[in-house]
């Protein structure tokens, strides 16, 4: 309320200039723009909605404008072993990129070293990656789309587009905490790195604070449990012996003699009345994790109701699998929304040790 700024949400829409969906992030802008048409602006930054980090975007704007460039793109350093899995830019001593490669074959990585600080050249992170953040010129983005009508992606199809047609594309070396969370384990990680004694996303730093939603819930609620490591949110209930190294989300509710080992408990997003609960008994499962259970490496999804000595305990030696209530993926179980495991039920290695 105290600036010129505002927020809009903006979903995926037909229009009379298109009935298709959006096909992919070149295409959800492009099909965005007409709603920036009434507003004047020079840049526009462009985000991805499926990583964690902390970026100060006032440093990224500034360091585009002082390179004079069309578009800047943000990159980070990586190894010879994350390389193939993003596109990967060849960057002059000017900060310019000269080349664009999109997940390139280990075997040709060779080529495509740049000019990296010494701290990341010492630790072998050789090659700069793409953050998948750009900031483009107005004018830039409008020539490149009316060039490019069927382009869907930037890092396919407009970002090499940009580089081959002589635009001067810059490339802003990031040096900060940054995390693509798109796959379950890089998103397990990143939660179960928060319970680290210092994080490396750092929940309580003062100079790059994180805000979320007030969500006005009464404080959490613990008895005789063990915590270790772990982050709890606002509005548990907590009976379980012993919590270690897991992150328990919003109004989870957790019986007694219950066991939770590095898990994302990601809670509920309501109560069950003490009347439902009373009512439930003996005839369905209340929400939340029951008694005697054994939860470790696992990510609990919302609004789960897990009976009595349930035992869910995953593993990187455990393939891929998909049933009704839960999925294997990377050695992590993974209960779905709003899934039922009946009570006495064996997931992952606990069927194998049974």
């Amino acid at each position: 309320m105290f600036t010129h700024g505002f927020v809009d949400i903006l979903a995926a829409e037909q229009t009379p200039s298109s009935d298709q969906w959006y096909q992919g992030t070149a295409d959800a802008v492009r099909q965005s723009m007409h709603h920036f048409a009434n507003h004047d602006f020079d840049y526009i930054l462009i985000l991805s909605g499926d990583q964690l980090y902390q970026m100060d975007f006032k440093e990224l704007a500034e360091y585009h404008i002082s390179k004079n460039a069309d578009l800047t793109i943000a990159t980070i350093p990586v190894g010879k072993r994350e390389a193939p899995a993003f596109g990967i830019m060849k960057v002059d001593g000017d900060g310019y990129i000269r080349s664009f490669v999109e997940k390139p074959a280990a075997d040709t990585l060779d080529k495509w070293e740049s000019e990296v600080s010494a701290g990341n050249r010492d630790e072998g992170k050789v090659y700069l990656a793409s953050m998948g953040i750009y900031i483009f010129n107005k004018a830039t983005l409008k020539k490149l789309f009316d060039e490019q009508k069927s382009a869907l992606d930037f890092g396919k199809e407009i970002i090499p587009a940009a580089i081959q047609g002589g635009l001067k594309v810059a490339s802003y070396e990031f040096d900060g905490y940054w995390t693509d969370i798109g796959h379950i384990y890089s998103f397990y990680e990143a939660n179960i790195e928060l319970t680290d004694a210092v994080p490396k996303f750092n929940l309580y730093d003062n100079n790059r604070a994180i805000f979320t939603r007030a969500r006005l819930l009464a404080p959490s609620k613990i008895f005789e449990t063990e915590l270790n490591s772990s982050v709890v949110a606002e509005g548990c209930i907590i009976h379980a012996s012993k919590i270690e190294r897991s992150v328990i989300g919003i109004r989870s509710r957790i019986g007694e003699l219950t066991t939770i080992s590095h898990s994302v408990i990601m809670g509920a997003d309501y109560y069950e009345t003490m009347s439902e609960i009373a009512e439930k008994e003996g005839k369905d499962i209340p929400m939340g994790i029951g008694k005697n259970c054994h939860i470790e490496m696992a990510i609990v999804d919302k609004n789960v109701k897990i009976g009595d000595n349930v035992r869910i305990i995953g593993g990187h030696d455990l393939d891929d699998m998909e049933a009704e209530a839960y999925c294997i993926k990377d050695g992590i179980v993974v209960v779905k929304k709003n899934a039922r495991i009946e009570p006495g039920t064996l997931i992952g290695k606990a069927q194998q040790q049974a």
